[in-house]
This record gives C-alpha cells, structure tokens and sequence, in this order.
C-alpha cells in the first residue's frame, strides 16, 4: 500500500532528491525528511490495516447482535423456528472479528525497507 506514495523509478528519486539540493537542503537533511516520511508512511499503513477495520467492526457488531440474541423473548424464536438466529449470528460475527485481529496481532505489516538510489550506492563503495 505505502509503495504508491513513494517514488518507484530511481530515476524519480533522484530527480527529488536533486530538486530539494537546488532548494538549498543538505544531503543529511534530504535523508533525515526521506527517513521521517518512511515512518509516517509505515504507521499509516499499519492504523488503516483492512484487517483492524474488517475485525473491529465485526467485533461491535457482533456484541449488539448477540446482545439481542440473548435478550430475544419467545415470540422472536418462534419466528425463526425455533432457532435464536440473533444469539447464533451474533456468535459467528464475534468469531469471524477476533479471528481477523488475532491474524493482524500475529502478522502484522511488513516495515518498509528503505530503497537507496543507485547514486548513494555508488558512494558508499567508493568510500
């Protein structure tokens, strides 16, 4: 997801690079933004994770529908011949979110490895 906002072509990069440089930005300056925008492109990617969104919702939801499964008088099993579909449903959502959760709590998101441009390669072989 956050490799869409970022420049692909080292081309692109290095065009970047080279306009902050003519703007007056030092090397070290160009790499202290290019690392700061890396770590707010990584928490975003992370806060709006489809996953935390998909189980979070299931998650609620599935609280008040079996809240009203259990709370569901006679009348209303009935209708459902004789089955508590609220509490059953209820159940299976609160399921289906925790499972979406625990997935993102054991895989989260992989961090964003820094691409250097062929440039910054080159110079540090050559130090």
């Amino acid at each position: 997801m956050s490799e869409q906002n970022e420049p692909n072509e080292p081309s692109e990069r290095a065009e970047a690079a080279e306009r902050l440089r003519r703007a007056g930005y030092s090397e070290a300056d160009v790499q202290r933004e290019v690392t700061e925008l890396e770590e707010k492109s990584t928490t975003a990617a992370r806060i709006f994770d489809l996953r935390r969104i998909i189980g979070g919702l299931f998650v609620v939801y599935g609280v008040i529908v079996t809240i009203a499964g259990i709370t569901d008088g006679d009348a209303e099993i009935d209708k459902a011949q004789g089955i508590n579909i609220n509490l059953w449903t209820g159940l299976g959502m609160l399921a289906l979110g925790l499972f979406f959760l625990t997935w993102l709590k054991l895989r989260p998101t992989a961090p964003v490895t820094r691409t250097l441009p062929p440039e910054a390669v080159e110079e540090t072989r050559g130090e």
